[in-house]
């Protein structure tokens, strides 16, 4: 097993993966490291579009000697972890990230949306967010807002101060089902009436119409199913020694 930190071999074999898109886990595996270190070494330079191995590699050697003149500092975001090991945390999070991004979720959203499930409290201040993750307060904001239309997070004020915190719901599924099925009602009612006014016996109206009613239906069996599985999983399950009890 190499050492703690990664050699331009690894950037290099790191960059090649990106460019074949294999996914995090499988560069990992390729060089023998962890889905979490490739994943803070992608997001830390650039991202997987703008990622360069030499340019990593020497700021990476810049970052190291800056180190030896700096007192070193808790590692970020540690007191919300409840304890756990910091190593699992992050592991935790790159495959969340990592899923969310091949579901679709753009990179920052998913960052933040991750942090936030591997946190107990499930909320973080833009300042908390901003340590974690390493970003900036405006990239914070810009993944927020965006969360915040899909009716994945919510924004609270912490009672004991003036910060806001992100929130994320123990039934953000259920939430995010039912916004999505919405949405996707306007979008099958602008078909019905694109249908008609093309008439449903021509070709495009008859598609727009079918479609219509495809997603109509779909969505109403989604909801339904959505709202029998809330019923038995609901947002704030009884802990194990309750169940037992």
């Amino acid at each position: 097993m190499p050492g703690d930190r990664l050699t331009l071999q690894d950037r290099q074999q790191i960059a090649a993966g990106l460019r074949g898109e294999l996914t995090y886990a499988a560069i990992g595996r390729r060089i023998g490291r962890p889905t979490s270190t490739v994943t803070r070494e992608v997001m830390r330079n650039g991202g997987p579009r703008r990622y360069h191995a030499e340019a990593a590699d020497r700021a990476a050697t810049r970052h190291a000697r800056q180190r030896k003149t700096i007192a070193p500092t808790p590692s970020p975001g540690r007191a919300q972890l409840g304890g756990r090991d910091p190593l699992l945390v992050d592991e935790a999070d790159a495959r969340s990230m990592e899923l969310m991004i091949q579901a679709g979720l753009p990179q920052m959203m998913a960052r933040v949306l991750a942090a936030l499930f591997t946190t107990d409290s499930g909320s973080l201040t833009s300042a908390e967010l901003v340590e974690r993750l390493h970003v900036s307060p405006a990239s914070i904001s810009k993944a927020v807002g965006y969360l915040e239309t899909q009716a994945l997070i919510k924004r609270e004020r912490d009672p004991r101060s003036r910060a806001e915190r992100y929130v994320i719901d123990d039934d953000v599924a259920f939430q995010s089902i039912v916004a999505g099925a919405r949405a996707q009602t306007q979008i099958a009612e602008a078909c019905k009436v694109a249908a008609r006014k093309l008439g449903t016996t021509t070709p495009a109206g008859a598609r727009l119409e079918n479609t219509s009613q495809f997603l109509l239906h779909v969505i109403d069996d989604l909801v339904r199913s959505a709202e029998h599985w809330h019923k038995i999983y609901p947002a704030h399950p009884r802990k194990a020694s309750e169940a037992d009890g």
